[in-house]
């Protein structure tokens, strides 16, 4: 057989109806007004979160990209 999208949902949820959390639910409205002020454009989101981070005069902590090395065959390198 096949399987329901049910698995998909959070923990605390019961058949088809989920948990309403109003934190969840606040923290959704807002990330969605702010991604809709620049047209749910991520490049644009992300600008925008950087130069918030800036403005805060706070330090956030960043860390260079991973290097991953592509696997070799036994006998080349």
């Amino acid at each position: 057989g096949t399987q329901g999208s049910d698995y998909l949902h959070p923990r605390g949820t019961f058949g088809d109806k989920t948990m309403n959390d109003p934190i969840v639910e606040e923290v959704r409205r807002v990330r969605d007004a702010h991604a809709a002020m620049f047209n749910y454009d991520l490049d644009a989101i992300f600008q925008d979160i950087k130069e918030q981070e800036k403005k805060s005069g706070q330090k956030f902590v960043t860390y260079p990209p991973r290097r991953t090395e592509p696997e070799r065959k036994n006998g080349s390198g």
